[in-house]
C-alpha cells in the first residue's frame, strides 16, 4: 500500500493526496446531526464550508440493518437503541443533493455506509467511503465497500493490532487510511492514545489520522504536531440540539478555530533543516544580536586590551566568538565609546 490516498478525479478535489508530505485533511462530520431535516443539513454543509474544513461526511444506515430489536438497552440513553436510530437515518433519497451541495460549497463529499446497498448508492456520489470503529470487524462490508476500488478511511476504535490487520486484508489493493479513535462520545483525552497513529503507520506503511471524540481542538492540535495526516470532528450548528450526536460536536466557532490552529501548527513544523534566520528574522539577527564593542574610547595606535572590550547589541560588529583574537592588536583609527568594532577598524 502507499503511503498516501489519492482521491478518484472525477470527484470534487480529485487528484487531491492525503499524507506525507501533504496538508492535513480535515473533515466535518456532520452525520446525522441534520436531524432529518434537509434545510439544516444545508446549513451544516454551509457552517462547515465557511470554517474552512476540506471535506462533509455523512452517515447512511437504517435501523433495521443495523441494530436488532433485541438489543439490550444503552448507558446514557433513555430510548431502545433501534428506535433510537430510526429517528436520526439520513433519507436515501437525500444523498445526490448531499453530495451537489457539497460540491457547490467546495468540499468533498463522502460517507459511512453501514450496509452494502448503502454503498451501492453513496458509489456514483462518494469520493472516498469511511468505516465506523464499530464496523471494523465486518470484513464482508469492508471488501464490499473496497471493491468499489476508492480509498477507505477505516475506524479503529476499540480495535486490536489483529483486528486492524484483518480490516486492512479485506481491503485488498484498495487505498486505505487508519484513523486512531477512541469510542466514547464524549472521550476523554486519558484514553485517546495519539502515539497509536505512529505505531499503525510504522507497522501497515499507510497514512493514519484520528477521529476525534474529545471536546475541544487541543486533541486534534496535538495529533497534527505528531504527524496526523487526516482529522474528523462531529459537527453541528449548536450543541444545545436536540440528538444523540449533538452535546459531544464542534460548533461553527470551534471549528473555524481548529481549521486555524491545524494550520498553523503545519506551518510551524517546516521540514526540520536547521538553517539559521529566515527572511522575516533578518532585522532581528542585525540588531538583536550581539558583537563587539569599545567598552570605552580607544585612540589610534593603541593595543587593545581585554578591558577596552565588551559585548553588546547589536550585532553589526565583529562576532564575540572572536574577541580573544582581538587582543593585542592596533587600533587604525580612534574608537568611540560603545561603538561597535569592525575588522577594518584594527590593525594585526
Amino acid at each position: 500500500m502507499a503511503y498516501e490516498i489519492t482521491l478518484p478525479g472525477n470527484f470534487r478535489g480529485g487528484g487531491r493526496k492525503i499524507g506525507e508530505g501533504h496538508p492535513c485533511f480535515i473533515v466535518a462530520e456532520i452525520g446525522a446531526n441534520h436531524n432529518r431535516s434537509m434545510a439544516l443539513a444545508r446549513e451544516l454543509i454551509d457552517a462547515a464550508a465557511d470554517c474552512g474544513v476540506d471535506a462533509a461526511k455523512f452517515q447512511i444506515y437504517t435501523a433495521d440493518a443495523l441494530y436488532s430489536r433485541r438489543t439490550p438497552a444503552h448507558s446514557g440513553y433513555t430510548k431502545n437503541l433501534h428506535t433510537l436510530i430510526s429517528e436520526i437515518e439520513t433519507p436515501r433519497e437525500w444523498i445526490e443533493e448531499l453530495a451537489a451541495h457539497c460540491a457547490r460549497r467546495g468540499l468533498v463529499f463522502f460517507a459511512t455506509p453501514f450496509d452494502k446497498e448503502a454503498a451501492d448508492l453513496l458509489n456514483p456520489y462518494s469520493a472516498l467511503f469511511k468505516i465506523a470503529s464499530f464496523e471494523l470487524v465486518d470484513l464482508p462490508l469492508i471488501a464490499h465497500v473496497a471493491a468499489k476500488g476508492k480509498p477507505v478511511v477505516l475506524s479503529a476504535g476499540l480495535a486490536n493490532m489483529d483486528e486492524v490487520r484483518d480490516a486492512l486484508d479485506a481491503c485488498h489493493t484498495a487505498q486505505a487510511i487508519l484513523l486512531q479513535c477512541a469510542s466514547l462520545y464524549p472521550a476523554p483525552p486519558d484514553i485517546v492514545n495519539l502515539r497509536a497513529m505512529k505505531t499503525m503507520q510504522d507497522t501497515f506503511g499507510i497514512p493514519t489520522g484520528l477521529s476525534d471524540h474529545t471536546l475541544g481542538t487541543h486533541i486534534s492540535v496535538a495529533a497534527t504536531a505528531l504527524g496526523a495526516h487526516m482529522i474528523e470532528k462531529h459537527f453541528t450548528l449548536s450543541r444545545s440540539l436536540e440528538g444523540p450526536d449533538h452535546p459531544f460536536a464542534m460548533e461553527p466557532a470551534d471549528m473555524k478555530r481548529l481549521v486555524e490552529q491545524v494550520r498553523d501548527v503545519e506551518a510551524a513544523l517546516g521540514d526540520g533543516e536547521k538553517r539559521g534566520p529566515s527572511e522575516a528574522e533578518s532585522e532581528s539577527y542585525r540588531i538583536g544580536r550581539r558583537s563587539v564593542h569599545a567598552a570605552r574610547g580607544i585612540s589610534a595606535g593603541s593595543a587593545i586590551t581585554a578591558d577596552m572590550l565588551c559585548t553588546k547589541r547589536p550585532g553589526l560588529g565583529i562576532a564575540p566568538k572572536h574577541i580573544g583574537e582581538l587582543i593585542g592588536k592596533t587600533a587604525s583609527r580612534d574608537i568611540a565609546a560603545d561603538e561597535w568594532l569592525t575588522w577594518n577598524m584594527l590593525n594585526a
